[in-house]
């Protein structure tokens, strides 16, 4: 795929997505040490940029398609977009969701209108579980990051960082963004290697789940040795994507991780000083800029904020720990 697919997924999604603002505190630089410009995805319908990747998908799916209905796999964010799409597309959804996932991204993918079905993280495949069900109700799979269409979708987040940046006067920055299987990373990637070549690209996961930092060190797919064990739910997963992982490896800078704590941290300074919710996953590329300056160069860094479906007590708790 090339930016050609990108520029068309922006002209699909006008009218049906939110174009999201660069948010900037001086609040936030004095913690950081340099300038940060903050890209709220949490304010993306459904809570995050996941939207985008499924509307592409799913308009690009055929009338008999649809009609038939579609299935994905995810822990919230990307079931919540495909849900929300595909009851806009007048088409069936089915959803499998790991029975650990926040309780708020379950009930708010059944509102928009999925089925879902969940499965033991730790003891159970998504990948065969969805294959099984798409072969037996003949549902189309849409992959959360493994599908072209979908990456395409994401990367107008990239395409939206580069004029705003532009009309800011940024001609050379570091972009960190939230990674779990590279969909939004590489999309975003692809987009400034376009629109904004002096930006680099630098994923960010969680501590214990560095699988993409790791694979981009060693220049092939690397796992995850286990799959739960860390708050940052929405970007857990196996290893990088066979589709984004060629992107990262061509387009990214060194990966970044983060503990927990500094992503509880992160969420409560978004909340005091942007006043936006952020959910733990979504906040690990804040933390990287907030707290982790010194794996950072230049004056100024742009961090991309993927989602805001945070349970309650967990955001509760993050405000109260670090007010």
């Amino acid at each position: 795929m090339n930016i050609d697919d990108i520029r068309a997924a922006n002209a699909c999604l006008e009218g049906h997505v939110r174009r999201t603002p660069l948010l900037t505190s001086s609040f936030l630089d004095d913690i950081a040490g340099r300038r940060v410009f903050v890209k709220p995805e949490c304010l993306q319908h459904t809570g995050s940029f996941k939207f985008r990747g499924a509307w592409n998908a799913i308009s690009k799916l055929s009338d008999a398609q649809r009609k038939q209905g579609v299935i994905a796999f995810s822990s919230g964010n990307h079931a919540q977009g495909i849900a929300m799409a595909a009851s806009a597309a007048g088409a069936p959804s089915v959803i499998v969701m790991p029975s650990d996932a926040p309780r708020q991204k379950i009930d708010n993918t059944r509102a928009l209108g999925g089925e879902v079905v969940l499965y033991d993280r730790a003891g159970e495949d998504r990948d065969q579980i969805g294959a099984q069900l798409a072969s037996e109700r003949g549902l189309t799979l849409i992959k959360p990051f493994d599908n072209f269409d979908v990456i395409a979708g994401q990367g107008t987040v990239g395409l939206e960082i580069a004029t705003q940046a532009r009309a800011m006067g940024i001609e050379k920055t570091a972009v960190l963004v939230p990674c779990g299987g590279g969909g939004l990373t590489s999309g975003i990637a692809l987009a400034l290697e376009a629109d904004a070549p002096g930006f680099r690209v630098h994923p960010v996961e969680p501590e214990g789940f560095d699988d993409v930092a790791r694979s981009l060190q060693s220049g092939r797919i690397e796992r995850n040795p286990r799959l739960s064990g860390s708050i940052c739910d929405a970007i857990i997963t196996p290893s990088p994507g066979d589709l984004t992982f060629p992107i990262l490896k061509r387009l990214c800078g060194s990966g970044l991780s983060v503990p927990d704590e500094d992503c509880l941290r992160a969420m409560s300074a978004a909340f005091n000083r942007l006043k936006i919710v952020i959910e733990p996953g979504a906040a690990v590329a804040l933390a990287a800029a907030l707290f982790h300056a010194d794996q950072i160069e230049g004056d100024t860094v742009i961090a991309v904020v993927s989602g805001g479906n945070v349970d309650g007590p967990v955001f509760a708790g993050a405000l109260t720990r670090f007010a």
